[in-house]
């Protein structure tokens, strides 16, 4: 009798916070189209989903802390 395999559900991508505008600001040490940090960027499809998830998690506050800092550097 033939038995009838079960395939298990491909994983969904890797979801990534990158807008392919890649410059790292040397001074803030972070990607200015991600926030991600230079060690974030290189080590991405090795983190645990709930690892991505915190990075995720952190990036706003990153951006709102990056674009506060360049608006006093300005003024």
């Amino acid at each position: 009798m033939l038995q009838r395999m079960t395939l298990t559900p491909n994983k969904p991508p890797i979801r990534t916070p990158c807008v392919q505008v890649c410059f790292v600001d040397p001074k803030a040490q972070l990607c200015v189209g991600c926030f991600r940090t230079m060690e974030e960027l290189g080590r991405w499809t090795r983190y645990s989903d709930d690892e991505r998830a915190a990075i995720m998690a952190a990036l706003p506050g990153r951006e709102a802390a990056y674009q506060a800092a360049r608006k006093s550097r300005q003024d």
